[in-house]
């Protein structure tokens, strides 16, 4: 082979590298939509809670909020040195209120990640920069969770103007987005500012812009919320749909 002909500088890279660690419950299945928020140089780097015999439920949101699975989970993706560490479930991080979603960044931290976030505790950081005092709701889950993120809100000093539940114990990322674009329709109350769909495994990525344009205020969703305030801290700018991203970005 004439390794003369080769064009070496075309082989300089692969681009620089930085890290997302991200704690995932067992039953996340949409890391492909995690991936379509972050630009080209950022790269994901996924552990899971351990598996929980329970359905969707309060019970499994205190289980796979357990601050010794997400230590041991941090730890477990801290050797290829991620700039920031997110625990990303939104059940997990609201139903046990705002110090306790407080306390779960300090977890992770103390197992040595060099910044934390979680999914509940960006949608408070964005509710905040938005300066939205009054939203409505949508979730996969049952009522007694979804109170439970009515409570969170509330604790924000955020109310929650109307609400709708799927009332799903697991298949969640299997929802197709025709039910998904229906539900948040039907949950939108004319004085919210705009709308929160809860859930890092409800689909949401292709209908957050053409419900925004139909709506005429922010959709906010879980894994875009998620992404967005780990690369807040990274100093680089999302990727993806979301007209409220170009106001606090």
């Amino acid at each position: 082979m004439d390794f003369a002909a080769l064009d070496f500088p075309a082989f300089e890279g692969p681009l620089a590298q930085r890290g997302i660690g991200v704690i995932a419950p067992f039953d996340l299945a949409l890391e492909r939509e995690l991936w379509r928020w972050v630009p080209m140089e950022v790269s994901l780097h996924l552990a899971r809670t351990p598996y929980e015999p329970v359905p969707v439920s309060m019970e499994m949101a205190h289980l796979v909020s357990n601050a010794h699975h997400l230590a041991a989970a941090t730890r477990d993706v801290l050797h290829v040195e991620p700039e920031v560490v997110a625990y990303l479930c939104t059940s997990g991080s609201f139903v046990s209120g705002v110090d306790a979603e407080h306390s779960l960044r300090k977890v992770i931290c103390d197992a040595g990640a060099p910044a934390a976030v979680t999914t509940s505790g960006a949608l408070a950081e964005v509710l905040q920069q938005l300066n939205l005092s009054r939203i409505s709701v949508l979730t996969p889950y049952d009522a007694d969770l979804t109170a439970k993120l009515h409570e969170f809100l509330d604790e924000l000093g955020v109310k929650t103007m109307s609400s709708d539940h799927l009332g799903l114990g697991g298949g969640i990322w299997k929802v197709s987005y025709r039910t998904i674009a229906e539900r948040i329709l039907a949950a939108n109350h004319d004085d919210a500012e705009a709308i929160f769909v809860s859930c890092t495994n409800l689909p949401t990525y292709d209908v957050i812009e053409p419900l925004e344009n139909a709506l005429g205020k922010p959709v906010l969703t879980a894994n875009q919320l998620t992404m967005w305030a780990c690369l807040k801290r990274m100093d680089l700018p999302i990727v993806g749909p979301g007209t409220w991203l170009r106001e606090v970005s």
